[in-house]
């Protein structure tokens, strides 16, 4: 059955994929050699609620590549698949869902009956990305798609025969964390979305620049105390002289003073030395209950920025957290969790009162004491925090605190006159300012100091560090590494709790303080307080229970939540029972993907997979996430199984338009990956994804690329049917060290270099290299010119001849077809199962191993040789503007022993591919030739006769002239030191491509304006 003429891949793509699918192809261990190494590759688990972007089409293509390399090579494979739970994300999906199909929302719902919702939900969609997967060609083992949930109460995939239970080995690993002294609960700054009312990551929080202002604000001395305030220049004149009762700071949150606990200046900062440990006065609030707070030293405060004194509100600033910290300052928090102003607490006058002690050392404070008071005074209670900001400006305003300064504007009359008037107005910086948004909520993120658990990072930072500080484990780009370093040497505390209800529940039950009282008849009184708590940390209610009944020697019982046990405790005797509740808080997502790469194979139980796949190979990741899952993913692996996890780590960018730009729906520049398999087939997308994939290099996608490497499918689809017309069909004992051709020769010794070399490229991870490579092989090589070689040997009369090409041509496209097919295997399985019918697919289709063996440098030396004669009489010809189609004659002037053997052997293919008629030899070259050389030669094409010399010096020179205007301007914008320093990245270098690019055809006008000028 004759070939199709073209690949259809809309068509045949899905068609392929289910025989690969339904075989078997992919599951761990297929055509794996006996006592075969593993290699094994963990997927970065997208979100439950995902869908295929181009950073996962590109990391993704990166890692079948892999996979399907090591495959065919004999490998014990496993791509382990799997999705992360998402918390936010799920649950805001599952919200909404419920919102626009008029169900009960969340809170109506209650959290058991939620949490079936989500479930159900995740059922119907959760699968979404892996069907997208499919389409990209990805190899992962379906079969043993892990769920970071799975296990957990609701999962209907419970005793699923390939689904690790997750669940278990997260609760195994906190409890064991915990016993240890790894995790603990406190009180920390933390990213706070109000919103969805729970603490998040960074890399949650988009920051960005947004319009905001500057308030500057007086805060009296206190007792109207004064002091000399002067201020110096750089070579320490004296500017400024005036006495002041007061000391100015600058606010972008003037909501937040209501918080502070103190005013920090530089310890070096002159100007305010006289008043260091004096107190001031916060400018807010009923004036009879002012707070006065310290001033005190900080190395914090910049004294070239503002004033140089920074408000210190521990609760609500990240620096201001630290300040506190260090200096025993109270940190009161202002904001309930949806970002409102506390309206809980005693009265404002009474809990100003205790403040006031405490700032003046007459009343001692710990956590508890300081997070119970609510110092938001009585008219600010319950206002939205925004709201409450302009309240406060408005009454330091109006009392006269503000920081004034004169502003002058020019106004006109009605007759034109213009009048300059001065104004003394409060002094507000309208800047702009980053400001943290909720990537998900897109609402403005509070830092608050709230109870969380958090995981003692600085205790299982060390192995981590030390197996890459030592090489067991590389992290590609090298530059990673610093930044891998920096994290870990300043690793802080890792807040693993999250306010939701979608994850991993924290596995700690709380027990009240029980008060005994024994009575005479030896019955036993109890009350129970749950002021104070105990908490009971467990895998399960029953082992807790049992830790509590052992604790307080009586029965206990569990309950729904605090508001049960606290209900069932107002009537102990009844009860007969400590009421114990869980902590309401899930684990964060990090926590439980901390734990992929050996809770994916069954850990804790001792399984095959586990044994065989654990530790892993090589993890293929965005470098964005390198602290918060990979780092994170080598502490786990250290703490719990005392392995790392993999031994290289290879982080890439993000994925750009084709302008260096980060896309965006804003911008309108987003590229959809299923757009692109769907205009170009997965193989091109692959194939651009490959090339890209520099390490450290910028990823920009261009569609004009994508549809460059689709004509390469067309290419080598055009060369397998040139084979099939020409009756060249595989031959099952085909030796290529058989052949006596030249051509054939050279063909089989280019094969085994281009093997040898996208052997090297793939073991080093420089993927773009075997792209190229095979791009220059195949196309240049095999289509071009070993295609155009082959003709005269196809149509030899020896027999002999053209048996041998025929087997050799089968062979060379059968290399190409599995060299090629990790990077494009769709077209390669297609045309592999075309040609000829095969034992198996192209998938498990063996790994080439020869190499030096078949490389022939004689026929290398002399075919090449051809090639370069034959581009550089082309180049000539075109440089020249000779017609395509017009045959001229070429002079030979110079060649050694070597060229004119290679020439003797290759006349006839030289003559009709580079379109000349005649090669006479001359010592003397006649006038008006321009000279071609070659390698040990030099020939040269008499065109003084064919073409118009004057007019293409005069068009050459016109070229050169328009160029040079463009490169002026080019290098005009790069000398310019305001464009260098304030150009977006992406424009900068866009701009020195350009340079590069113009300066490449300047030169190549030259050159041919030189050869012109010879005529």
């Amino acid at each position: 059955m004759a070939m199709d003429k073209t690949f259809d891949a809309s068509a045949s793509e899905a068609r392929i994929y289910a025989k690969w699918e339904s075989s078997g192809a992919f599951k761990a261990g297929a055509n794996a050699k006996p006592g075969a190494d593993s290699f094994t590759i963990m997927i970065p688990p997208p979100n439950v609620t995902g869908a295929l972007h181009l950073g996962h089409a590109f990391n993704n293509t990166l890692q079948d590549i892999l996979i399907r390399w090591h495959r065919m090579r004999g490998f014990d494979t496993l791509w382990q698949p799997g999705q992360d739970h998402a918390g936010i994300a799920t649950q805001l999906q599952v919200e909404k869902m419920l919102a626009e199909t008029q169900q009960p929302g969340r809170r109506d719902l209650g959290r058991e009956k939620f949490l079936e919702k989500v479930w159900e939900w995740k059922g119907e969609y959760g699968s979404t990305i892996i069907e997208q997967l499919k389409r990209l060609g990805s190899t992962c083992d379906w079969s043993r798609n892990a769920f970071t949930m799975a296990g957990a109460p609701g999962d209907p995939r419970v005793g699923h025969e390939n689904s690790a239970n997750f669940h278990d080995a997260v609760l195994k690993v906190f409890v064991d964390m915990y016993d240890k002294g790894l995790i603990y609960r406190g009180k920390r700054l933390v990213n706070w979305d109000p919103h969805f009312e729970t603490a998040i990551s960074d890399l949650e929080v988009e920051n960005i620049e947004t319009p905001g202002h500057m308030w500057h604000f007086k805060y009296p001395l206190a007792g109207g105390a004064t002091y000399t305030y002067v201020e110096k220049d750089e070579d320490g004149n004296v500017t400024l002289t005036e006495e002041r009762d007061y000391i100015s700071i600058a606010t972008t949150r003037p909501e937040t003073m209501l918080g502070d606990g103190a005013v920090a200046v530089h310890p070096d900062d002159e100007r305010y030395a006289p008043i260091v440990g004096k107190l001031c006065e916060i400018p807010v609030g009923p004036k009879e209950h002012r707070r006065l707070i310290p001033i005190i030293t900080d190395e914090y405060p910049d004294m070239n920025f503002g004033s140089g004194a920074v408000k210190i509100t521990g609760a609500h600033d990240f620096n201001d957290y630290q300040v506190a910290k260090r200096g025993g300052i109270p940190m009161y928090s202002l904001m309930d969790t949806r970002g409102a102003m506390r309206a809980d607490g005693r009265a404002y006058a009474e809990e100003a009162e205790i403040a006031q002690r405490i700032a003046n050392g007459e009343e001692d404070f710990d956590e508890a004491k300081i997070a119970a008071m609510n110092l938001v005074p009585d008219e600010y209670r319950g206002l939205d925090r925004f709201e409450a900001r302009k309240l406060v400006v408005d009454q330091i305003t109006a009392e006269g605190l503000a920081v004034m300064h004169d502003v002058t504007r020019t106004e006109k009359d009605d007759e034109g006159n213009e009048t300059q008037i001065t104004e003394t107005v409060p002094y507000v910086e309208n800047k702009p300012i980053m400001q943290p948004f909720g990537d998900r909520s897109k609402v403005v993120i509070e830092p608050m100091l709230t109870d969380q658990w958090f995981v003692d990072a600085e205790k299982i930072a060390g192995p981590a560090l030390e197996a890459v500080r030592g090489g067991d484990v590389k992290i590609l780009p090298e530059s990673g590494e610093k930044t891998f370093y920096h994290w870990l040497e300043n690793i802080e505390p890792w807040c693993i709790s999250r306010q939701l209800w979608w994850g991993h529940q924290v596995p700690v039950w709380y027990g009240p303080k029980v008060h005994y009282q024994e009575n005479s008849d030896g019955s036993l009184d109890f009350e129970i307080d749950f002021s104070e708590v105990t908490a009971f940390c467990a895998d399960s209610e029953s082992e807790a229970l049992e830790q509590a009944r052992s604790y307080y020697g009586i029965d206990a019982r569990a309950f729904g939540d605090e508001a049960e046990a606290k209900a069932a405790a107002a009537n102990p005797k009844s009860l007969m029972a400590v009421p114990l509740f869980r902590d309401p808080d899930v684990l964060d997502t990090w926590f439980s993907s901390g734990l992929w790469p050996f809770g994916t194979l069954g850990w804790p139980q001792d399984t095959d997979e586990l044994n065989r796949f654990f530790p892993g190979d090589v993890l293929i990741t965005g470098q964005d996430i390198l602290f918060f899952w990979v780092a994170r993913m080598m502490m786990m692996s250290q703490a719990v199984c005392h392995k790392n996890p993999f031994h290289t780590v290879y982080l890439h960018g993000l994925v750009r338009d084709e302008k260096g730009k980060k896309m965006s729906k804003t911008t309108g520049n987003v590229i959809d990956p299923l757009e692109i398999i769907d205009e170009y087939g997965a193989d091109a997308l692959r194939f651009t994804n490959t090339a890209m994939a520099s390490i450290g290099g910028v990823l920009k996608m261009s569609k004009d690329r994508v549809a460059g490497y689709r004509n390469f499918g067309t290419k080598l689809w055009n060369a397998a049917r040139f084979a099939e017309m020409n009756d060249c069909k595989p031959v099952a004992d085909f030796d290529p060290k058989s052949p006596a051709q030249t051509v054939n020769r050279w063909i089989i010794s280019e094969t085994a270099k281009i093997r040898e070399d996208v052997d090297a490229a793939l073991t080093a991870y420089r993927f773009n290299d075997a792209a190229h490579g095979l791009y220059a092989y195949v196309w240049g090589k095999v289509c071009d010119w070993y295609v155009e070689f082959s003709k005269p040997l196809l149509n030899s009369e020896d027999e002999a001849v053209v048996a041998e090409t025929r087997a050799t041509m089968a062979w060379v496209i059968d290399q190409c077809l599995i060299m090629l097919h990790p990077i494009m295997p769709f077209v390669t399985e297609e045309l592999w199962g075309q040609i000829a019918e095969r034992p198996k697919m192209l998938i498990h289709a063996d790994w080439p191993e020869y190499g030096a063996e078949l490389t022939d440098e004689d026929a290398a030396r002399e075919m090449n040789w051809v090639i370069s004669l034959i581009e550089n009489i082309r180049s000539a010809r075109s440089q020249m503007h000779v017609p395509a189609g017009l045959k001229i004659p070429v002079i030979q002037q110079e060649l050694d022993a070597a060229g004119r053997t290679a020439l003797d052997n290759n006349q006839a293919l030289v003559m009709r591919m580079a379109r000349v008629d005649s090669i006479t030899e001359m010592a003397e070259l006649p006038k008006g030739c321009i000279t071609v050389a070659v390698a040990g030669g030099i020939f040269a094409l008499p065109l003084a006769e064919i073409i118009d010399v004057d007019e293409e010096i005069a068009r050459l020179e016109k070229s050169l002239g328009k160029l040079a205007k463009e490169l002026g301007g080019l290098r005009g914008r790069l000398k310019n030191p305001k464009f260098a320093e304030n150009a977006p990245p992406e424009v900068l270098a866009e701009t020195k491509a350009n340079l590069a690019a113009r300066e490449e055809e300047e030169a190549t006008l030259n050159a041919a304006l030189d050869r012109l000028k010879e005529i």
